[in-house]
């Protein structure tokens, strides 16, 4: 069989035969694997209760936070085990976009880009700060709207400027993994908009794994699609193959709205 040339470009990240239970053998993921690829957009769908919030946190290892949890299996991030690193190290690189926007409430605009080196004591140069801080804020499109209210609060914000201000925050630290759990499920439709087409702008230089309980928005941006169903990962695949041809019933009927 002739190899094409996607399977001789190493994944960015691999998972590999992940489980994790919440104590006493109750299984939020099963047995889940899957090569994600650099620069790209992959969407992990399911009805609520499936496990896809859990496998994504489990990428940064934020479930951990959560009491009895127990994970077997691999997650290769450029080829090293994130379970071998820091949690410390392992969030540098896999940054993680909430639900709802979360910036920090007593920091300024500034204050808050920048919040991520301030909190693990990396010293800079004031200069440094803000070519960081800038260069964070045009990358997420917020720069031209914020530039004269840096040291402000933020108070004044709306809810998609925030959740731009909370990517600003997460790419500051150039993670090479951002993670996005639902982060548009909280925003009005032109917000929706404008955050779906950062994350096509940003895919060029960072590799994106998002939540969501929006289909269209999964067809709309997403290069590959995870369909989860009780923990097991059903069907991985290109989105667009996977929305008019899914393999699995399952997918189809969840994809059709027969479930979910």
């Amino acid at each position: 069989m002739t190899k094409t040339k996607e399977n001789t470009v190493a994944p960015v990240m691999s998972i590999e035969d992940i489980s994790i239970s919440y104590g006493d053998d109750k299984y939020a993921v099963k047995h889940v694997s899957a090569k994600i690829d650099d620069n790209s957009i992959t969407a992990i769908m399911g009805p609520s209760g499936c496990g896809k919030t859990t496998l994504l946190r489990a990428i940064n290892r934020m479930h951990e936070l959560y009491p009895n949890i127990h994970t077997e299996g691999k997650i290769l991030l450029s080829g090293e085990n994130v379970y071998d690193m820091t949690a410390l190290d392992v969030r540098r690189q896999v940054g993680m976009v909430f639900q709802r926007p979360n910036p920090f409430p007593t920091l300024s605009i500034y204050d808050n880009v920048i919040a991520g080196y301030r909190l693990n004591g990396i010293r800079m140069k004031k200069q440094e700060r803000d070519a960081i801080v800038e260069k964070s804020l045009r990358d997420v499109a917020l720069w031209e709207e914020v530039k004269d209210s840096l040291h402000s609060k933020g108070n004044f914000l709306s809810g998609g400027q925030q959740q731009r201000l909370c990517i600003a925050r997460t790419i500051a630290f150039r993670p090479k993994v951002i993670l996005l759990d639902e982060p548009t499920s909280a925003l009005d439709p032109i917000s929706t908009s404008k955050i779906e087409d950062l994350l096509v702008e940003l895919k060029k230089n960072y590799t994106i794994i998002m939540v969501t309980h929006n289909m269209s928005q999964a067809a709309r941006i997403s290069d590959k699609s995870m369909f989860m169903y009780l923990g097991e990962l059903v069907e991985y695949d290109n989105t667009k193959k996977m929305f008019t041809t899914p393999t699995d019933p399952r997918t189809e009927a969840y994809l059709t709205g027969k479930f979910g």
